[in-house]
C-alpha cells in the first residue's frame, strides 16, 4: 500500500505586497530511513526563531534531514511508518544509532535491553502528531495507547516509540515545537538517566 504524494503550496508577497503563490507541486525532500525500511519522511517545511520571520526565503526543506525543529522554531512533516516486522523487533535496536544518525539526531534514541520498543526515543519538544490514515500504538515507558485516524497525540518530551501493529503502512502528520524542560522534568530526567544534573 502506498500513500498519495503530498501537494504543497507555499505562499509569498510581490514586491508590491500582493499575496502570490510562491511555489506549488510535489515536496522536494522526501526521504526513506535506511536502517528502517520502509519508514519515509516528507518534510514540509520549518521555521526557526519566534516570533517566525514572515518573508519571502529559501526553502528550509532543502538542507539535510533533521529530527529536532530548529532551535526556537517550528518543523512540520508527515511519516510513513511500516508495520513492525518480528525481525525489527528482535534486531532493531542495533539498527537505531544508524536510523537517528540519518535524520539528525543521533543523540534521540533512548533504547536500551529493556526497552519496550526499538524506536524509543526523545526530543526536548512539544510534538503534535496526529493520525492520517492507519492505526498506530503510542509505547510510552509504562503505557500504551491504540490511535485510530483523527486521534491526535501531544507528547510533550517524552520518552515513546511508535509501534505499527496493525499489518498495514499508516501515515502520520506531526508539528514539532522546539522546546525546554520545566527544571524538576530535567533533574528528573537526568537522574534516571544515571547522569549528572
Amino acid at each position: 500500500m502506498s500513500f498519495p504524494a503530498i501537494h504543497r503550496v507555499v505562499t509569498g508577497h510581490a514586491a508590491d505586497g500582493r499575496a502570490i503563490i510562491a511555489s506549488e507541486g510535489p515536496l522536494p525532500s522526501v526521504v526513506e530511513i535506511a536502517a528502517i525500511p520502509g519508514t519515509v519522511f516528507h518534510e514540509v517545511w520549518s521555521t526557526a526563531g519566534a516570533p517566525a520571520s514572515v518573508d519571502n526565503g529559501a526553502d528550509p526543506t532543502l538542507g539535510a534531514l533533521k529530527l529536532p525543529p530548529p532551535k526556537h522554531g517550528t518543523r512540520i512533516r508527515f511519516v510513513d511508518i511500516p508495520p513492525d516486522t518480528a525481525e525489527f523487533l528482535a534486531h532493531g535496536a542495533a539498527k537505531m544509532k544508524d536510523a537517528f544518525a540519518q535524520i539528525g539526531d543521533e543523540q534521540a534514541s533512548t533504547v536500551k535491553a529493556h526497552s519496550p520498543h526499538p524506536l524509543m526515543h526523545r526530543t526536548e519538544s512539544v510534538d503534535y502528531g496526529v493520525v492520517i490514515e492507519g492505526e498506530m500504538t503510542l509505547v510510552l515507558d509504562d503505557s500504551e495507547v491504540l490511535l485510530r485516524p483523527g486521534s491526535v497525540v501531544v507528547q510533550r518530551g517524552t520518552n515513546h516509540a511508535w509501534a505499527n501493529r496493525s499489518g498495514r503502512p499508516c501515515r502520520m502528520l506531526f508539528v514539532l515545537v522546539d522546546g525546554a524542560y520545566e527544571p524538576a522534568i530535567a533533574q528528573a530526567l537526568h537522574h534516571r538517566e544515571g547522569t549528572p544534573s
